[in-house]
């Protein structure tokens, strides 16, 4: 009987820790999902900028939808924002990477080589003519090609087993991106011509083209993004191939639009000789 009474408080004991221990358990499989949202928060908190640079690209990307299917608001608000959007995305890149404003040669040459420039004038050129879907595509592609890799590191941020359909969907985008970096160069090479039409057609201004035609030369010598010049080499080859195979009136034709095309091209600078 004393045994029976003795072992029955040790007992009491292993059953109250063991709940203990199980209850414990159970709060932290509870508080571990809770995790991610401040995860997200210190992050946002700490990496203000490039949150804001994805927030913006998501914008852009929402507003792009917004005026493919015009059900809330209307095409022209919806094309307005995606441009301002892209200024803005533009501005923020260029003050990360541009330092301190001066009035000296020295940084006006390393603002208009950024690409992030280049942007930003875009949004200006277009800003006020009539909307355009193929405008928009440029500024979609690079949104959804960088939004997509910042959405990658917020989700190993969060765990790496979290989210597998979006995991898939930035696989895809990631493994696309020589293409869609190609196909924007393609995109904005095409526009050309059309702000020329859309000049005739007084949906755009007369110094539309022309403001244009500088923006492409300026992507053209990009430092950092080889697709636009590797764009225009395989245009080349291709209507050069085309005005082989075309009757003779055609093809000289579409030889002398190359040349002329070839005469606006830039020059590429020499290399300063090595003594």
């Amino acid at each position: 009987m004393s045994t029976a009474t003795e072992n029955t408080p040790h007992s009491a004991e292993t059953n109250s820790s063991e709940s203990f221990s199980q209850q414990r358990h159970q709060e932290r499989q509870h508080t571990q999902p809770q995790n991610a949202p401040a995860k997200l928060l210190q992050h946002f908190q700490m990496n203000r900028i490039d949150s804001a640079l994805w927030a913006l690209r998501l914008l852009a990307i929402l507003f792009t939808v917004c005026y493919v299917l015009p059900i809330f608001t209307t095409q022209q608000s919806s094309f307005s924002k995606v441009l301002l959007a892209n200024a803005a995305i533009s501005a923020l890149r260029l003050h990360q990477r541009v330092p301190a404003f001066s009035f000296s040669r020295e940084f006006l040459a390393r603002l208009f080589a950024e690409d992030s420039c280049h942007y930003m004038m875009y949004s200006l050129i277009f800003f006020n003519i009539r909307p355009s879907l193929l405008v928009l595509i440029p500024v979609l592609l690079y949104s959804v090609l960088h939004a997509s890799s910042y959405s990658l590191k917020l989700l190993d941020l969060i765990g790496q087993n979290s989210w597998w359909g979006a995991r898939f969907v930035i696989s895809i985008v990631e493994f696309q991106a020589a293409n869609i970096l190609k196909a924007t160069a393609f995109c904005e090479i095409f526009i050309m011509p059309y702000a020329i039409v859309l000049t005739f057609m007084s949906h755009a201004g007369l110094m539309t083209p022309i403001i244009y035609y500088h923006y492409i030369v300026m992507r053209y010598s990009s430092r950092r993004n080889p697709y636009p010049r590797t764009a225009f080499a395989e245009l080349r080859i291709t209507v050069e191939a085309l005005a082989a195979r075309a009757p003779p009136a055609v093809s000289k034709i579409i030889r002398g639009t190359i040349g002329f095309v070839n005469r606006l091209a830039p020059q590429p600078q020499p290399t300063p000789s090595q003594h």
